[in-house]
Formats: C-alpha cells, structure tokens, sequence
C-alpha cells in the first residue's frame, strides 16, 4: 500500500482505537480476526459435506461445521456492527478532548488567532459534525466489514495453497492490482488543499449563519434567506466538483482492472475444470477450491478504501494541530511568585509587538502605570490598545522589549500566579449559559460576594427581578418564577432568561468586581460599558473606581465622559504613546487628545442642541457624550 495508506489508516486501528477504549479495541480486532475465518471454514465444511455425501458417508460432523459457522457469520455480523459504532463514537469523544486539550493548554491565544490553524480547525471540529463526510461512528462498521472481507479474501486464497502453490498467488496480485487500480478513483488525496478547505470554510460559514441564533434577525429582516442558502450551495457543490474531479473513474482503470480480474481468476478455474475432468480433483476438494476463488473476490473492493480514508482523516488533522499549536501558543513561564504585584508600578519598555504575518501594532511603547491609579488608553482604530490589553495579561509577549511588574520582567513570573493578580472585562466578553450566580463568580463564591459584585456594577436589581419577574431581565419572568442568582442566564434551558447587551455588560463587570473583592491588584477595562447609556456608564465608572481605589485600573474607552476621570489618560497612536497626562493637563496642551475631545463634545452638542461655551459636554460630570462623528477613529 501506499505511504499515506499506512500513515493514516494503520494510525487509526493501532494507534486511536486502543487509545479511545482498550477493552473495546480489543473485541473489535477479535471479532475481526473470527468473522474473516468464518467464510474459509464454512468453504471446507461445505467441501467436506459434498465430498460425504457424494461418498455415501454420513454428513453428520460437516453437517455441524455448516451450520455452525454459518450461524455464527449471521450473529457476529450485527455484533461487530454495534461494537464498531460504540468504538468509533470513543475515537469521536477522545479526538474532542484531545482537540479541546491543545486549544486550551497553550498559555498563549497565538494558535487560536492564526487564520491557517482555523482551516485545520474547521476540518477537524466539522469532520465529527458529518458536514465534509460522515462521522468516525459511521465509518467504522463500514472499515470494520471491509477489513473482514479482506480478511476472508486473503484466508480463502490461502485454501488454495492445497491445490497448487501458484494458485493462491496468482489470485492474491490479480485482485490486489484490481484494488490498487481502482483504489485511486476512490481516495479523495486533495482534502486539505488550499483550494478545498476554502470552500469548506465558506460552506461552513453560511450553515452556522443559517442555523445560529444570533444571525436569524437580521438574515430575516434584511432577506438574506435567499443568498445564505445560495452561497452554501454553491461552495458544497464546490466541493462535490473537486472531489468528483480527484475521484474519477478513468476507462484505462477499469479496463485494466478487468483484464487482471479475468486472467487471474480465468487462469485457476481453468485448471480446476481441466483437473476434475480427468479426475485429479474430487468434487469434495473442487467445491472448496470454487469456493475459495469466489471468496477471494472480496479483495478488489474499493468501496472500503472511501470509507477506510475517510475515518482516518479526522486523527491525521488532530494530530497536525497537537504538534503545530504549542510553537503558536506556548509562552516561557518563569517561576517567580506574583504575590502582591505591582506594589510600585507596572512599567512597560520600549515594547514592540505584531501579530504572525501582520505589520507592526505596537513600536516602542514606554509607558509607566504608578500601582493603584488609573490609567485610560485612548487612539484611532488598529493603535494596539487591545493588543497592549493583551499583552498586560500574557495572552501574548512582547517581540521586542519588556514589560515589568515593581522592575521583575512578566516572563521571570509564573504565568499563573501574575494571572491571578488580573481581573479583565474585554469587548468581547463571555455570556456563560450558567446561572447568575455562577456568570459573577465562575470558580464558585458566596451570596454575599456575589450580591457585592452585582451592586457595585449597578445590577443589583437583576437578581431581584429574575426572582421577582421585575423589568430588569428581558423577557420578564412571572411573578415567582425565578431562582434569584441562580437563574440561568439563557432561554436555551428550562426556567432560563435572556438579558440586554447592557444587562450582560453589567453581569461582566460585576464578575470583574467579584474578582477585586477576591485580592486581584491590576484591572483591565476594554470597552466595559460599550453597551450601556452614557449616562449609566457614568454612574458605573465613579463605581468602579470608588470599588478599586488601591487596585491598578487601566481603562481603554472611547467615551470621554469616562476618559476624563481616570488620573492619567495615555493617546496611542502609530503604535506609540504620543500623548500622556491627565484630562485638563492634555486639554490645555491643545494636542491630539484636546482635538478628540472637542470633536466628540461637539457632536453631542448638536445631537442635544445644548453646546457648551467651554467646549466640554453638556452634563459632562454627570456622564452625557456623544458618539465620535466618523473618522475620528475614537474605536477599540
């Protein structure tokens, strides 16, 4: 067989099966191993029985071997069927956890981020789902029934060695050309192409939009029904043509094929009939010998080979992202203790930073955050102020430069031990399909904790309401219908509820909040209240420093209203800090900063109608702002 034959398929039977479960690999090569015998015993009994009867003898023990083996090809087949599906839904599950296992083991989120590990990822999440071929439980009766049909062909050839020592050779390379010629039409080697996982990829793009909720709105609002299903279509039949291409059957193939089927099999049964013409083969053994011929037919199946590569190619694609995320995401841990960091200051040194294959984000950023004060992050679209968030919390390292906590290098600490010093609220934060209770204090918490943290981020009343049926939660639960902070925060369950983006920006920061309570000295805001009014992102903001007045804040945010209360404001821009000090300092500088903010106070002095002669906000203090007019690329 070929190098990718014994690559990935011997992979799949010696090396997945017994890995997935022992016991059941083992039961499946056993009942491999004995319904492939079968067919040649029942071949010899059927001999014995004709050459007994013909002789005038009594059939009585080749008339037990008949029968019984013929019962047992009809029990075991069913059987091996079942342990095949069981063993193949082990392989599915352990291929998960191995694949959940490498994504999560990292330290870093390199792996995740790089646009040519998510085509190993979709290959290998959508193999299971049946999308570009059935799933390994699927494969495996039809792997398994090929196996044993291979089995029983090359055991029945062997019959043959009782006649003529040339007849079983023969028999096995003319089938085995057969396979070989005909395996090639049958083989789909051009499945991880750049051309074919591209298709996929749009393929599988407009099926989750199809079926995920999030989309359904405006698939529906907008009629884009139409165009989704068509783009689906067009990129399976993509698909369909690719692979047809690869797989085609040629004619010189088949008519190849056919010659070395007949000449082989023509060859021996010549010889049989000339032998029991002139009496040299007794009926008994040509029965057998016939017998054996027809059974070693099943070695030119192609059909197997579909199905064999098929099962194989899910492990091949785990095994490719177990060796290639760890150098994507694999960061140095160092082993000193985080304990009480930073104590003076977080300083970051002429860091540098771009993300694989990218342009430069950050180039050269100094930057010094005194411990326990708050620090903004304001700039244009693309100025790295994600990227620094990022890089804060060591979900990436520096390229050049470093960053320090009290003068130790990030990378001398245990990745985590700082990590525990962090508490973060991203753009993008998680909306566990959990309880209340459990969306605040993932790791688990007291009521009292849990009740803090949702006060202090202004959403106290939302365990009240989900217990109450208050107008806090969306869509109202009835009047005791609740469980309070353990309601389940999704309307995919039971008793579950759905909240608003702001009620979910709320439950993030109170989770953040939770965090602070718990010791964590260094908190980093990225667009935490995006969600909310500018007035109620006022009133959360003066909480948040109220609740971690000794606690390090960096805040990234694009509404000045907020901006303005932070003790030292950073611009970013190019990549760089090109401005830095606190609200009034940088005002009467009359930098980019002062530019920003008079660009966004006069958009809202003309959505209000109430401009302010000093060219700060109207209600300012009390937390009103105005979007940025566009291009003033104020975004995260």
């Amino acid at each position: 067989m070929s190098a990718p034959w014994k690559s990935a398929e011997w992979n799949l039977l010696f090396r997945e099966l017994p890995r997935a479960h022992r016991g059941l690999a083992r039961a499946w090569w056993a009942l491999s191993v004995l319904r492939a015998l079968l067919p040649a015993a029942l071949v010899i009994a059927t001999g014995a029985l004709v050459g007994a009867v013909s002789a005038g003898g009594r059939p009585g023990l080749s008339l037990a071997l008949v029968a019984a083996t013929s019962i047992l090809i009809l029990v075991l087949s069913p059987v091996h069927d079942a342990v095949s599906t069981n063993l193949g839904a082990h392989v599915g599950a352990d291929l998960h956890r191995r694949l959940l296992r490498a994504a999560l083991e990292p330290a870093g989120i390199a792996h995740l981020e790089d646009p040519d590990l998510a085509d190993e990822f979709t290959l290998a999440r959508d193999f299971d789902l049946g999308i570009t071929g059935p799933p390994i439980r699927l494969c495996m009766p039809f792997v398994a029934n090929g196996l044993v049909e291979l089995g029983s062909g090359l055991a029945a050839a062997a019959i043959l060695f009782w006649y003529q020592w040339w007849a079983p050779l023969l028999l096995v390379a003319s089938w085995t050309a057969t396979h070989r010629l005909l395996r090639e039409s049958t083989v789909w080697r051009s499945w991880r192409s750049e051309e074919v996982v591209r298709a996929q990829r749009h393929a599988d793009y407009a099926y989750r939009m199809a079926v995920d909720v999030p989309a359904a709105k405006e698939l529906r609002l907008f009629g884009l029904g139409g165009w989704t299903v068509g783009r689906f279509g067009r990129y399976r039949r993509e698909l369909l043509d690719i692979s047809l291409q690869a797989m085609r059957l040629r004619e010189r193939s088949l008519l190849w094929a056919a010659l070395a089927a007949l000449a082989g099999n023509g060859a021996i049964v010549a010889t049989l009939a000339a032998g029991a013409l002139s009496g040299r083969v007794t009926l008994g053994r040509l029965v057998v010998f016939i017998g054996a011929v027809i059974g070693a037919a099943v070695l030119g199946i192609a059909d197997f080979d579909w199905w064999f590569d098929t099962a194989a190619r899910p492990p091949t694609v785990v095994d490719s992202l177990e060796r290639k995320m760890p150098s994507f995401g694999a960061l140095p841990s160092g082993a000193g203790s985080a304990r009480g960091l930073p104590r003076r200051e977080i300083r970051l040194r002429e860091v540098t930073f771009g993300y694989r294959g990218g342009s430069p984000v950050l180039a050269g950023v100094d930057l010094s955050i005194p411990a326990g004060s708050s620090l903004a992050i304001v700039g244009q679209n693309g100025a790295g102020k994600t990227t620094l968030a990022k890089l804060l919390c060591r979900l990436y390292d520096p390229d050049g430069g470093r960053i320090e906590a009290d003068g130790i290098d990030l990378r001398e600490l245990d990745i985590g031990s700082w990590r525990s010093r962090l508490t973060t609220v991203f753009q993008d934060y998680v909306k566990y399909e959990l309880s209340l209770r459990e969306n605040v204090a993932p790791a688990g918490g007291s009521d009292a904790d849990v009740e803090w943290a949702l006060r202090q981020a202004g959403a106290a009343d939302l365990a009240a309401d989900s217990a109450g049926g208050g107008p806090g939660v969306v869509p109202r639960v009835g009047a005791g219908g609740g469980q309070g902070i353990d309601t389940v925060l999704s309307k995919s369950y039971a008793g579950g509820i759905d909240l608003s983006g702001g009620q979910w920006q709320r439950v993030a920061l109170a989770r953040t909040m939770r965090a602070v309570r718990q010791g964590a000295g260094v908190v980093v805001l990225d667009e935490p209240t995006a969600q909310l009014d500018v007035r109620g992102e006022a009133e959360i903001f003066r909480r948040l420093l109220d609740a971690t007045r000794d606690v390090t804040t960096i805040l990234i945010s694009h509404r000045f209203s907020t901006v303005r209360h932070a003790d030292r404001i950073c611009v970013l821009e190019g990549g760089r800090v090109v401005e830095l000090g606190t609200h009034d300092e940088l005002i009467a500088r009359g930098g980019r900063y002062a530019t920003m903010f008079t660009l966004q106070a006069a958009r809202f002095a003309a959505d209000s109608g109430t401009p302010k002669s000093d060219g700060t906000e109207a209600g300012a203090d009390g937390g009103s702002s105005g979007a940025l007019p566009a291009g003033a690329g104020l975004g995260p």
